[in-house]
């Protein structure tokens, strides 16, 4: 209910945004602007459980799984983890392409060296997703451990009160609304342009994916060159949304059109730094808990100006939870390139590329610079971003909005032309020290 509460303020607010001509453009109905997207319009649900997993009599393992048909992924919850010196308990997918490692409650401080985990207003934590309608968890004990019964009676083990499973495709589709797609949706896989248009498709891999409180989707991005990300506070709203958040980089298909979905880089959340709220500038600016493991896939940076009437733009992004997409055409492969239609409309700039439910947080690049002129946060055809000069204004002292020499950049591009190795899109859980 809280969270069905927080879409319909979202709602409000946004028409709120319509309706005042400071903010949004009043040129016909066709332009009122409503919400693209809100995590209160679930990408999944939840499903409360009572499922323990204690010593065994036995052995050194012991596993329970979790599995749901056709759900795009499952995550975890533990009511309690509590574990004997060394022993651990992983999540992971039946073919362990994916683990998460634990050992011990993080909130408690009992998960040295253990793999991120997000925090949901309940006693206890949850994993990281597995992506994939199946989770394995595991208990591995270093030792045998004899006295199961006992360990069992003062509460070592674990005990998962409940998880949260994606919709299943079918259940996505038909969830999916199309307000933001103007004409025929020209969107494709990221890696159908890495070789048409490289720079395009290397800017995009700086781009993530949300994932809030098992629930709902958004994009997110890394913004220069420390360890600092960028949504939409309608995204994000407060420290509670970041702790319940997790982010995945690397989250494309491997061909053009294809449904090999990579599984990419997970990461927990870090620091809630500044935000500004939807009817401002809606836009949230924070940090995660492992920036090393995300760096190889590149930053952005801002372009501080105002955007220009009909100058080409793109925007990569993560809509319908699908995996990544870049808008690069208004209607067809080759033709009419996106486009700055509506310069300056209150805070917000406008265009017809196209965007659909998770595209919010979005970064709109100028073609010219590669950089971002604007935060996509609105649709409706046009659809909108706020300029990103104003958000500039606000966070020029918390971020490294200064590229790298040319030269660098330069032989980085000529390492890639002359085949050099992309990066590993998926980093392993941390060891124990």
């Amino acid at each position: 209910m809280r969270h069905r509460r927080r879409f319909l303020t979202a709602l409000l607010s946004a028409l709120f945004l319509a309706a005042a001509p400071p903010l949004m453009p009043q040129a016909s109905a066709a332009t009122q602007a409503v919400p693209q997207e809100n995590p209160a319009d679930p990408v999944g649900e939840a499903r409360d459980g009572d499922i323990a997993l204690r010593y065994g009599a036995a052995g050194r393992t012991w596993s329970t799984r979790i599995h749901e048909r056709g759900a795009s992924y499952v995550k975890v919850h533990f009511a309690a983890l509590r574990l004997l010196p060394g022993d651990r308990v992983t999540v992971s997918d039946p073919a362990r392409r994916e683990v998460h490692t634990y050992y011990g409650d993080p909130t408690r401080g009992a998960n040295a060296g253990g793999s991120d985990h997000t925090e949901h207003g309940r006693r206890g934590f949850a994993a990281l997703s597995i992506d994939g309608d199946t989770a394995v968890i595991t208990l591995h004990a270093r030792l045998q451990r004899p006295g199961a019964a006992r360990l069992a009676r003062l509460g070592y083990g674990a005990r998962i009160d409940r998880y949260w499973r994606g919709f299943t495709a079918a259940e996505q589709a038909e969830r999916s609304r199309t307000l933001s797609v103007c004409g025929i949706d020209a969107r494709r896989d990221v890696v159908c342009y890495r070789d048409s248009h490289p720079v395009e498709f290397a800017r995009s891999q700086a781009v993530g994916q949300q994932l809030l409180n098992g629930l709902g989707s958004c994009t997110v991005w890394r913004v220069g060159n420390t360890n600092r990300l960028l949504t939409n506070h309608h995204c994000m709203e407060s420290e509670a949304d970041l702790r319940a958040s997790e982010f995945v980089f690397g989250r494309q298909c491997a061909t053009c059109g294809g449904s090999d979905t990579q599984t990419g880089t997970k990461v927990g959340p870090g620091q809630f730094i500044k935000t500004s709220a939807l009817n401002a500038l809606d836009y949230t600016l924070f940090s995660v808990s492992d920036p090393a493991a995300i760096q190889q896939y590149g930053t952005l940076y801002l372009e501080a100006r105002e955007p220009v009437a009909g100058e080409r733009i793109y925007i990569p992004g993560h809509g319908d939870i699908k995996p990544k997409r870049l808008s690069l055409y208004e209607d067809t492969q080759g033709g009419a390139t996106c486009k700055i239609d509506v310069a300056s409309s209150g805070v917000n700039t406008g265009y017809r590329c196209d965007t659909s439910g998770g595209n919010s947080g979005s970064p709109v690049l100028a073609a010219s610079s590669h950089k971002v002129i604007a935060l996509h946060h609105l649709g409706g055809c046009p659809n909108w971003g706020t300029r990103i000069t104003l958000v500039y204004n606000e966070i020029a002292a918390l971020i490294d909005n200064t590229p790298p020499p040319a030269a660098t950049t330069t032989r980085s591009r000529s390492a890639r032309r002359k085949g050099a190795p992309s990066p590993v899109v998926r980093s392993p859980p941390r060891s124990p020290p």
